[in-house]
């Protein structure tokens, strides 16, 4: 087996007025709101995406069913934590993450130091091991017309037993 992995993520949320808006694990405020069964934090979402598939272990939906009601409400830093807890007790770690957000409104880059600090604690990793960037869709499609929100994301993790070197941080 290859010590180095990677997975990809993507995720999708509806936009509603009056909701609480968490991204990348902190409260921004906004008009508008992501919907979900948890808190609907598309960010966290998609790095349980990336790294659970970089693992080979399926996707969050599999391990967290919007059908179970424990999961009702959830701050999603807490299924992070807990898929790293997963991976984590497979022999990997993560390497990087990069994360890009899709959202016509309102402007995030003033919000992503806080963000990439906010994951950088819950995940156990540097803050310059995680890549966060903002852009809109043109004002095309359900970003555009600020029904949704969307993120994607790519995650490399290693399996610390396998390599053929050590990793100090």
């Amino acid at each position: 087996m290859f010590p180095f992995r990677i997975g990809q993520g993507y995720d999708v949320h509806q936009l509603e007025e009056g909701r609480p808006f968490w991204l990348g694990g902190i409260l921004i405020l906004h008009t508008h709101g992501a919907k979900g069964h948890s808190d609907a934090d598309v960010v966290c979402h998609v790095i349980c995406d990336a790294l659970l598939g970089a693992a080979n272990m399926r996707n969050i939906g599999y391990h967290f069913s919007d059908k179970d009601p424990q999961w009702k409400g959830v701050d999603s830093k807490l299924l992070l934590k807990r898929v790293l807890e997963m991976i984590r007790e497979k022999d990997y770690e993560v390497g990087n993450l990069d994360v890009t957000i899709v959202l016509q409104n309102p402007k995030l880059n003033p919000h992503i130091p806080e963000m990439k600090a906010c994951l950088a604690q819950v995940m156990q990793i540097d803050e310059e091991d995680i890549s966060i960037k903002a852009t809109t869709s043109e004002h095309l499609g359900f970003v555009g017309r600020e029904e949704g929100i969307a993120a994607h994301c790519v995650a490399l993790i290693y399996n610390k037993k396998k390599l053929p070197f050590e990793i100090v941080h």
